[in-house]
């Protein structure tokens, strides 16, 4: 899927460019087209080292919490509610166990250990499944479960946004824990209406109303203050969790006597090779896309949705809707990060850096869009190499709840952001 984007990327670009050159006597276009791929690599190479020393530290923090049990005490947790969503797996089965350790490592951040613990959930899965090209019904819910994970650390969001001169990156963390929430609330109650899983008998639905409630509640003592107080309490509330999860996690591996210093030093390693890895994959998509918003192919899209072209689409367009309820209708240039997200990882947080770089790390805009890529995960990745790995063929209603819960975590975030920031 991204080597189908990352093509049409430059595809559409030329013939945007040709179009300007031809049409409208923009004969400077490919001059910036060059100059932003020279720019677009310059910045991708400088990210990518700014991120070693934070994604360093995190990673040697998350890997203290691993060492400590939080995992498995996370585990233990969700237990109860993950035997009800998964009535058909056995309590016994290894799957569970699994299913369980890949939640947590989501929840906890821990992005390079979830995918194989996640891979190892899917063949687990695939034993009690009778028709191994078709997905059954805890497959399903696992991958829908896993696209709307909820993060509970979202380190590469806080680095990303650290790196770009945002000057407290944390205080996107409650916004973000909001609109994740949303997207795996919606995706676990449709995935249960098509699997005719009884939300009332079960107790799911009193967990996931519980958990609802709390974060009403918190919301709405969060309205009672202006917006100035609001993000003062949401950026010293985030900073609190976050530096109390590090004392936790340091103080549970201390109690088991773990040696915290060589547990750190372990998981440091990890995030120094993540850092490096991760250079040419971020310079290949964001040139890509300075590219194709320089050729102003970027301004058509959007153009779709901002009713650009007037007349009676515009009535109808998300901008003309969006202002005739006196709205301002920033979140236009945020909407390309939402778009991408559930084909492409890599393509969505290039887009987010792009429109930081555009619009500066504390527009609102730039917040939604950070807020936008850690609300999901990315449905179509997840859903190819989850089911690719089992051989299934015929994935059902899988990617339907996975779009829904897509599109409930993006309608959270901006409205969310509104509320915070706007």
């Amino acid at each position: 899927m991204l080597n189908v984007i990352w093509i049409a990327f430059f595809l559409l670009s030329f013939v945007a460019a040709l179009y300007q050159t031809f049409f409208q006597g923009n004969s400077a276009v490919f001059n910036e087209m060059m100059a932003a791929s020279f720019s677009m690599a310059k910045t991708g190479f400088e990210i990518s080292l700014g991120l070693t020393g934070v994604l360093t530290f995190w990673l040697g923090i998350m890997k203290i919490g691993e060492a400590g049990g939080m995992v498995q005490l996370l585990t233990k947790i969700v237990a109860p509610v993950f035997h009800r969503l998964f009535p058909d797996v056995p309590r016994d089965h290894p799957a569970i166990g699994a299913i369980m350790l890949n939640l947590s490592a989501n929840m906890l951040g821990l992005d390079n250990a979830a995918t194989p613990l996640g891979l190892k959930a899917m063949r687990e899965l695939q034993t009690l499944n009778p028709d191994k090209e078709t997905a059954t019904n805890a497959q399903i819910m696992f991958l829908v479960v896993n696209t709307s994970a909820v993060t509970i650390i979202p380190i590469t969001i806080f680095t990303y946004l650290y790196q770009l001169g945002y000057a407290n990156p944390t205080e996107v963390f409650i916004p973000i824990l909001i609109a994740t929430f949303c997207s795996t609330l919606v995706g676990v109650l449709i995935t249960c209406v098509y699997q005719k899983i009884s939300l009332v008998t079960s107790g799911v639905v009193w967990v996931l109303g519980g958990a609802a409630l709390c974060l009403a509640v918190l919301v709405g003592l969060l309205l009672q203050v202006d917006r100035e107080q609001l993000q003062a309490y949401s950026l010293v509330g985030s900073n609190v969790c976050i530096f109390m999860v590090i004392i936790v996690f340091i103080t549970c591996a201390a109690v088991k006597k773990i040696n915290v210093y060589e547990a750190f030093i372990a998981g440091a390693r990890e995030g120094f090779q993540v850092a490096v890895t991760i250079i040419p994959y971020l310079i290949a998509i964001l040139v890509a896309i300075g590219i194709f918003r320089t050729s102003g192919a970027m301004d058509v899209l959007l153009g779709v949705f901002t009713g650009a072209w007037k007349g009676a689409w515009y009535a109808v367009s998300l901008t003309g809707l969006v202002e005739y309820t006196g709205t301002t209708p920033v979140f236009i240039d945020a909407l390309p990060t939402a778009l991408m997200k559930p084909l492409s990882g890599s393509g969505a947080r290039g887009l987010m850096i792009e429109t930081i770089k555009t619009h500066g790390a504390d527009a609102l805009v730039s917040k939604m869009a950070a807020v936008i890529q850690g609300s999901t995960e990315t449905t179509f990745y997840v859903l190819a190499v989850y089911f690719g790995a089992v051989g299934i063929k015929r994935t059902r209603h899988a990617a339907l709840c996975g779009l829904l819960a897509d599109a409930a975590g993006i309608v959270a975030a901006i409205g969310v952001c509104y509320l915070f920031f706007g």
